[in-house]
């Protein structure tokens, strides 16, 4: 998540730990825990063209590469375009959204 707030909404990881980003929700253990996403984030990926989207997961699919954790570009396109769905669809009810992370 930090990643796709780096690429969608510009900063760095630094400055998102700064103003207590990702915000941890539940958990925070071994198992891992439940974070939710920012409501930059949020703003970032509802309001984002596909065109944008795609060249988002593109970046992040080579950044994952590089710290060898293989992701195709099409997996990570399609995680992306259902996540900004997702939170759309969210947002318009007046909800976040959180992600569980390991």
């Amino acid at each position: 998540m930090v990643d796709w707030e780096c690429l969608l909404a510009g900063g760095t990881f630094d400055e998102l730990v700064e103003v207590g980003e990702p915000r941890i929700v539940a958990g925070q253990d071994n198992a891992g825990a439940v974070v939710a996403i920012s409501p930059r984030l949020s703003a970032a990926l509802a309001d984002a063209e596909r065109s944008k989207l795609r060249e988002v997961a593109a970046v992040w699919a080579a950044q994952r590469a590089e710290d060898g954790e293989a992701i195709d570009s099409e997996t990570a396109d399609a995680i992306m375009t259902d996540l900004a769905a997702l939170v759309s669809t969210a947002r318009r009810q007046g909800q976040g959204v959180y992600c569980w992370v390991a």
